[in-house]
């Protein structure tokens, strides 16, 4: 029997807020991630996914707090990444909730890393993110850093070393298309998918149902960490504007307004539409 395509929320962290951008770049404010979290988790999110987007340009991950609160009340798996660069970095944030980490950075930085990491907290609780960028031969190079920082490695060539190293996972954002709500990047995907045998979850530019329905009809992937689509739909009606005056970058938050390309949907409604269209996926 096939695994059930997997939901994932992703929520992007810096400091206390969610926030959301454009290519990993422009980061507004959105509201408070536990608000979210507590949603996506009475809506049927299989999963949670917690990136602290500053955390490698600051050499820190700052989620610990967060990560506690949200997981005393919250009964799925949480993964959590940004900033996780030795294994006592891991063993802290476990500690504190998460179910399993992203590494990217890091694992560039020191690829023995991942199998230190799936030796001492098992295979399954190891996930690594490869954020990759189109270049003009058509190949794709991965990138660190929030998509900041060139890796000097081919993505395709590195998922399979990393699953050579012992990741249970792959994460795999297209850094060209995260945020845009224009559609996936399918050549992306399928030249990992066909690459690796280990889970694939991917994330970057789904804007509408159709997206996510094309994708699980035509590449088996694990599922779809999902962004921008589940938070503009969650402000539209739980929008909250006071008490974020210091808290950064918030004219979006108050415009009242979503990105035109971006069709929101509730993940109740899109899950319900993945299963009428013969997508095992898991409904409450």
């Amino acid at each position: 029997m096939s695994l059930a395509f997997r939901i994932i929320p992703r929520l992007d962290i810096k400091g206390p807020n969610l926030v959301k951008g454009m290519h990993l770049e422009g980061l507004r404010v959105l509201g408070k991630p536990e608000q979210f979290a507590r949603h996506y988790y009475e809506q049927g999110a299989d999963e949670l996914l917690y990136q602290d987007v500053v955390a490698s340009l600051y050499g820190r991950n700052s989620l610990h707090e967060i990560i506690s609160r949200t997981a005393k009340g919250i009964f799925i798996p949480l993964t959590v990444g940004g900033g996780l660069r030795t294994l006592a970095d891991i063993s802290a944030v476990l500690r504190a909730g998460a179910d399993k980490v992203s590494i990217n950075t890091a694992a560039h930085e020191n690829p023995d890393l991942i199998a230190q990491a799936s030796r001492t907290f098992g295979k399954s609780t190891i996930v690594v993110a490869i954020e990759a960028i189109r270049q003009s031969d058509d190949t794709y190079q991965a990138f660190t850093d929030n998509g900041r920082n060139r890796a000097d490695r081919d993505a395709v060539s590195w998922a399979r070393e990393v699953e050579e190293l012992g990741a249970g996972e792959i994460l795999l954002t297209s850094v060209d298309q995260e945020g845009t709500g224009t559609g996936l990047d399918m050549d992306l995907i399928r030249k990992v998918h066909s690459a690796i045998k280990i889970p694939l979850v991917v994330h970057g530019g789904v804007g509408r149902l159709e997206d996510v329905l094309g994708l699980a009809e035509d590449v088996k992937v694990s599922g779809v960490a999902i962004a921008s689509m589940l938070h503009y739909h969650y402000l539209n009606t739980n929008r909250q504007v006071h008490g974020f005056e210091e808290e950064g970058n918030i004219e979006f938050l108050k415009s009242n307004r979503t990105h035109r390309k971006i069709t929101p949907m509730t993940l109740a409604r899109l899950k319900e539409a993945l299963s009428n269209n013969q997508v095992s996926c898991r409904l409450d």
